[in-house]
């Protein structure tokens, strides 16, 4: 980093620093001339200049030095210059700024940079490439490694010539004139456009993905990944993976092909053609793999050595071609096809049934020009009387008649028609182009016919011993343009190796499009050439049998078919070894990303970096396409796998233009988002045009790797353009929703789940997020929250631990929802925010599950009841439903097995149907599945309990709900003696809370006193009702979703139960506590007499409970009305009172409290 270089110039002597400790102020002095130079322009020891101009300069200061310093301090020959007019009393040194013009900023340096460091960084930033080239150097092992130059490759050297060899292959030499042939010039220049149309849009597409932004090593890989997310990137990472791959076994195929058919047919291991020829195929293919293979992993800078030599000889075909295709107009070609009568014969020296062996004209000279014939189609020669004939059969008549003598029985088609000689190639100028217009398919086995020769018709089918040349596969337009796809391919060579380019932002458009627009020519050219210049039976010969087995496209070529065979098979070669090379760091670079999990191992290779496990992969699955033997079997594959490729790069061009995201800047402003469509259109219909159940097979592929990543994947952030889909889709559904309330139809509980953090940042009460996910299975929004006490800019580090607490457990919970972590002084008030601000839009949550506090009683802070009573009058002024789970420790886990049982409805008052609900989504889940429903009501005296009931299960019919219905009858009856003192004992604790000042010790032992005298009460309670509340020492306070505060050590470990006094316990403890130095306002408490109003709701908690316990002491779940608290505040804690009378002697409870609105109807 350049620092800066202060010299100031005075206009007067005497102002010079350091000449004068009495300097006057700065500001009072005449202007100074401050220059700014590099810092590393000078030497740190040059002394203080005094020229004549009076200029002295601040010089020889290294590191973060400014010249502050007025004072010259000779020192070890360096100069120490400090300023007299700057206050250092902060004993700060100077050294620590960076910059005096950017004081201001000075403290945000560490984490805001400043621009000149930043543009440094990004000048020496340096791209991996995608090519070998820094495995060629790590490969050379002791060689010393070289200063790294800038990339230096331009557009034609860098992406055009790559692209041109690897879109160039073998379907162009050994595939292209048949597909002309059979197709005919029309649908074949039909198929050639259409794939050229697609892999141009894509290009653009690429092309736009490409320049906006860098795109280092994995190619096609990373540009669709980081545009569409990870799982869609893995998938089709995948998908071009395994199309790579079964190139280069298409790719050796080829290569085998051309070996065994054209360079050395003697070399067939096993005779025959059919099977016996799949299975050359086969056995070569495997050694040709293996020696491939081997030459990838021993070096790959061996293979980039061969590729220009492989690249040169695909150039030398493709102009030999062009070549004899005009040389055809003028010069007659050797080549002859010997038909019988419309039918193609295989390559023979003689097309002929019979030759002359010596027949006399009138000078006695042999006329061996004289060619026999049958008249009118006989089985006898007709030869001029006037001479003696001998005749021979040939090798033709003995294939069709099975014997060499003339009197032999023969095919019928043989001896209707007569051998004639067609010129297999007729010359640009003959007009054969208009026979080859139109297309010609055929059926497996069918003989290979010319439609302008005469022919008998009559005769039977031709079968396969006749040496007829035969269809070896069923022709179609569909499986023509799978077969001829791949020639069009690999237009990804440009973009992955943008490490190597001078400007790859400006290189990767125009040379990929000129390298399409130049392969597309010759595609199309060559397909007018070839129907102009060839026999149509010719070009439907797919192995050239009728030509001398020499490859078709190399009689057309000049001077020598061999410049095309020789040249096809080394280019043939070249291009598996590149498919070997790349698929491998193809699949390395998806195992380096992490998103595939059990492809970790072949993200490791060599020491240099080389991925041995990769290939070895890859060479395993290029096997089993060896193993199919057939390349018009193997080039619908990768069809399918290059077509998804590319279905998704137009897909991410096109969606990344719709969403208009900010870091959409492409540099290739050529494209549009409908051009994008229509390339992803018809990559989708040439998927199901050249074969639907490939591509129905590797759609299913890449879902099921889309799903694998989606749920067991490594989660990865890529700001991919599905994130921006999601984003754009949620905004406008929060939109929409924002547009009214939901309908009662489409009530769902949307979940804010308060939980309560211990000190040591653990979640005290995981059951409330159980049973939030066994409500809402797996639907509805949840938000988990929770508030930390505190100030926020000191506990920020707090907040997020814990927020990474509560997405730990959901995760284990399997809640899909989010976190809400507030940081407030008062854990009532962050509830109450949180319930205020949680949720956007019509996605806010509706209903709140919060814990029971069940030492409320032991608690010394009454700050945990009253929090928990804040929060149910929070609720309420919000109109959202309560849920309060009290015992959750009793509550089954996700994991229990289901168990019969019943879920108890208790339903008092009506709360909008949220009693009805809830046992319905409960019993969604697997642990509640089993359970059957109860719902109870309550009937006073003047009710009809016989039509309540009727009603009752009317409305559930209706509801279409099943449960069963019963009508309890509460009858008008006194208020008992238990119920008064009960009430009395309640408000004398109410009393002594608000009285008592005493220590924590006597105040503990008040508690004790007070818990001996609740435990002597039991005997005058009725035996049949289960007076604990049973797991209420399980917990420690509320679950209301605040931190909890320290708990005393103190605090009780039994089981408490909360009686009243008699007149007998009262006289007892006056006469036992008479002498005792008592609180004025403690005796005072003793001779309280209850509130009336309190009594009654005493009364009605008691009567209720016995109810409740007589008929739901067995269920597995009981949900019951929760009351309202009071409106005056100084009632809260006989509230709570209530609600523990209530709820005392069942296992689990779950009190409900509507929101106000009705969540459940009876209408459709």
């Amino acid at each position: 980093m350049s620092s800066v270089r202060f010299t100031v110039t005075p206009t007067k002597a005497e102002d010079l620093p350091g000449l004068s400790d009495t300097s006057p102020d700065i500001s009072s002095r005449p202007s100074a001339h401050v220059r700014f130079g590099s810092r590393e322009s000078v030497n740190r020891s040059d002394p203080v200049s005094e020229g004549s101009a009076g200029g002295t300069t601040f010089g020889g200061m290294g590191g973060n030095e400014t010249p502050d310093r007025s004072s010259i301090d000779q020192g070890e020959g360096n100069s120490k210059i400090s300023s007299v007019y700057i206050n250092n009393s902060h004993g700060m040194d100077d050294d620590e700024f960076f910059d005096r013009n950017l004081a201001l900023f000075e403290e945000e340096m560490d984490t805001r940079p400043k621009v000149s460091s930043l543009l440094s960084r990004l000048a020496n930033y340096t791209n991996l490439t995608q090519g070998a080239k820094e495995h060629e150097e790590a490969e050379s092992i002791g060689e010393k490694k070289k200063a790294s130059k800038s990339p230096q490759m331009g557009t034609f050297m860098g992406v055009y010539l790559p692209c041109l060899q690897n879109i160039f292959g073998v379907i162009l030499f050994l595939r292209l004139t048949w597909v002309v042939g059979t197709a005919g010039v029309l649908q074949a220049l039909c198929i050639v456009f259409i794939c050229c149309c697609c892999t141009l849009l894509t290009a653009i597409s690429m092309s736009a993905i490409a320049t906006n932004g860098v795109v280092p090593a994995g190619g096609s890989y990373f540009m669709i990944s980081r545009s569409l997310g990870p799982e869609f990137g893995g998938a089709v990472g995948i998908c071009f993976y395994l199309g790579t791959t079964f190139a280069g076994a298409m790719y050796i195929l080829g290569a085998i092909e051309i070996l065994l058919m054209y360079i050395v047919p003697q070399a067939e291991i096993f005779k025959g053609g059919g099977a016996a020829m799949l299975n050359n195929m086969r056995v070569y293919g495997s050694i040709c793999l293996l020696l491939m293979s081997l030459l990838v992993f021993v070096g790959v800078k061996y293979v980039n050595k061969l590729a220009s030599i492989f690249l040169a000889c695909v150039i030398v075909s493709i102009v030999s071609i062009y070549i004899g295709a005009f040389v055809s107009a003028f010069h007659e070609h050797k080549f002859t096809v010997c038909m019988l009568g419309n039918r193609t014969i295989t390559s023979h020296d003689q097309c002929n049934k019979t030759v002359p062996v010596g027949i006399k004209d009138t000078t006695g000279n042999f006329d061996s020009n004289f060619t026999l014939g049958y008249e009118n189609s006989t089985a006898g020669p007709v030869v001029p009387t006037a001479a003696p004939a001998v005749e021979q059969t040939t090798l033709l008549w003995e294939e069709f008649c099975h014997s060499p003598e003339l009197n032999a029985t023969c095919d019928e088609y043989f001896t209707a028609n007569n051998f004639t000689e067609i010129k297999g190639i007729p010359g640009l100028a003959s007009g054969i182009i208009s026979e080859n217009l139109w297309s010609s398919y055929i059926s497996k086995g069918e003989v290979l016919e010319k439609s302008s020769l005469s022919s008998s018709h009559s005769s039977p089918p031709a079968s396969p011993p006749h040496p007829y040349v035969f269809a070896d596969i069923t022709t179609s337009f569909t499986l023509l343009v799978g077969i001829f796809f791949p020639s069009v391919t690999g237009i990804m060579a440009g973009s992955n190796r943008s490490g190597d380019l001078k400007d790859a932002q400006r290189s990767i458009p125009i040379g990929t499009i000129l390298a399409i627009l130049t392969t597309s020519f010759v595609y199309l050219s060559s397909v007018v050439l070839f129907g102009a210049c060839i026999d149509g039976v010719v070009l439907r010969d797919k192995f050239g049998e009728s030509v001398d087995g020499t490859l078709v496209v190399g009689t057309l070529a000049w001077p020598s078919p061999w410049v095309i065979v020789i040249g096809s098979f080394f280019s043939t070669c070249g291009a598996g070894l590149q498919s070997l090379t790349g698929a491998p760091r193809l699949l390395q670079a998806i195992a380096k990303d992490n998103i595939i999990p059990f492809l970790r191992v072949f993200g490791h290779g060599k020491a240099n970096g080389e991925p041995t496990w990769a290939l070895l992969l890859t060479a395993l699955i290029a096997e089993l396409g060896i193993l199919i033997a057939s390349l018009d079997l193997v080039a619908p594959i990768l069809t399918m796998f290059f077509l998804m490729c590319y279905l998704f790069v137009n897909l991410a061009c096109a969606l990344q233009t719709l969403l208009r995201t900010p870091n959409w800047r492409p540099r290739f402003s050529y494209y549009h988002w409908t051009l994008s469509f229509l390339g992803m259109i018809i990559c989708l219909a040439l998927m199901f045009i050249s074969s639907w159940y490939y591509a129905i097979v590797a759609m299913v592929i890449a879902g099921m790797i889309y799903k694998y990543i989606e749920y067991h994947g490594a989660e990865k952030e890529w700001g991919d353009g599905i994130r921006g889909l999601s984003l754009s889709a949620a905004r406008y559904a929060l939109l929409r929703l924002e547009e009214g309330p939901p309908h009662t139809k489409n009530w769902r509980p949307q979940l804010l789940v308060l939980l309560k953090l211990d000190e040591d940042a653990h979640v005290k009460s995981p059951r409330l997020l159980t049973f939030a996910s066994q409500l809402k299975a797996g639907k509805g929004l949840t938000i988990v929250g929770t508030v930390v006490s505190g100030n926020f800019l000191q506990t920020y580090g707090e907040a997020l631990a814990a927020e990474q607490t509560l997405k730990h457990l959901m995760e284990k919970e399997r809640v899909k929802g989010f976190v809400q972590c507030i940081v407030a002084q008062k854990p009532r008030e962050g509830i109450s925010h949180m319930i205020q601000s949680s949720g956007l839009g019509g996605m806010k949550p509706n209903t709140v599950v919060m814990g029971w506090p069940h030492t409320w009683r032991q608690s010394e802070d009454p700050q945990a009841w009253k929090t928990f009573i804040n929060t149910v009058r929070v609720t309420t002024a919000a109109h959202l439903a309560l849920l309060v789970p009290k015992n959750i420790s009793l509550f089954p886990s996700n994991s229990e097995p289901p168990t019969d049982g019943y879920i108890d409805v208790w339903w008092i008052v009506h709360d909008g149907g949220m009693l009805m609900l809830l046992p319905f989504l409960l019993r969604q889940h697997k642990v509640w599945r089993k359970c059957g429903m109860r719902i109870f009501t309550v009937a006073q005296m003047e009710d009809n309990s016989i039509q309540m009931k009727k009603d009752l299960a009317t409305f559930l019919y209706h509801l279409r709900i099943e449960a069963e219905v019963e009508v309890v009858e509460m009858h008008n009856s006194d208020i008992s003696a238990y119920t008064y003192e009960r009430t009395l004992m309640m408000e004398q604790r109410s009393q002594m809370l608000r009285q008592m000042r005493l220590s924590k010790s006597d105040r503990e032992k008040e508690r004790v006193r007070w818990s001996f005298d609740d435990a002597q009460l039991v005997k005058d309670r009725n035996s049949m009702l289960r007076l604990t509340s049973i797991g209420s020492d399980d917990e420690d306070d509320t679950d209301g979703g605040e931190r909890e505060r320290p708990v005393s050590s103190s605090s009780e470990h039994h089981r408490r139960v909360q009686m009243t006094w008699t007149k007998e316990k009262t006289a007892q403890y006056r006469a036992a506590h008479s002498g005792c130095s008592t609180p004025e306002g403690f005796r005072d408490m003793l001779s309280i007499r209850p509130d009336h109003s309190n009594v009654r709701r005493m009364h009605t908690a008691v009567k209720l409970n016995e109810v409740i316990v007589n008929k739901s002491h067995d269920a597995r779940l009981v949900l019951l009305n929760m009351p309202g608290p009071p409106k005056n505040t100084d009632g809260d804690e006989n509230y709570m009172e209530f609600l523990e009378v209530l709820t005392e002697g069942l296992e689990r409870v779950l009190l409900v409290r509507g929101g106000g609105s009705e969540v459940i109807t009876i209408y459709s």
